[in-house]
């Protein structure tokens, strides 16, 4: 990277990504490019860590305002943020887990209908017993703010 910084176009290529993403991260909040002379932006080695670090986690499945936080040393409920997205992703690889084991069966069984297996079943009897409450949301990484409770209603479509 020139000791200048990066333009606006170098970094959005440098990340594949089009330029009005960086823009619209910096109107969040979550990047803040020194400007030129000429007011252009110049992208350096610290916004380009934290243009990766928005990246891994958006596909970690975190919210922009949830990245907002843990990019904000000041802010209160960071810890917060990030315990309880540990704890998702903990979730996520339980489901995972799960639905690997699924299909491993799946793959071996001899039976013609999975879905008459009962070993098979065995792998959503929580599902049709009622104890996992199954929605949509459940298997959707939450993209709303920080702290914003579950859409109204059983969340199936």
């Amino acid at each position: 990277m020139k000791s200048s910084g990066e333009s606006i176009g170098e970094a959005a290529a440098r990340f594949g990504l089009d330029t009005h993403v960086l823009r619209y991260w910096e109107d969040e909040g979550l990047l803040r490019p020194v400007r030129d002379g000429a007011g252009r932006r110049r992208y350096g080695d610290d916004d380009a860590v934290r243009i990766a670090v928005i990246l891994r986690n958006k596909a970690a499945g975190l919210s922009l305002e949830q990245i907002r936080v843990l990019l904000d040393d000041d802010a209160p409920d960071r810890h917060r943020v990030l315990e309880e997205h540990v704890a998702e992703l903990d979730r996520r690889a339980a489901d995972i887990a799960q639905a690997r084991a699924m299909t491993e069966h799946a793959l071996r069984c001899r039976s013609h209908d999975i879905t008459q297996c009962p070993r098979f079943r065995s792998h959503v009897a929580d599902v049709l017993s009622g104890e996992a409450r199954w929605l949509l949301l459940h298997t959707e990484p939450a993209g709303g703010p920080v702290g914003t409770p579950p859409p109204a209603g059983d969340g199936a479509n």
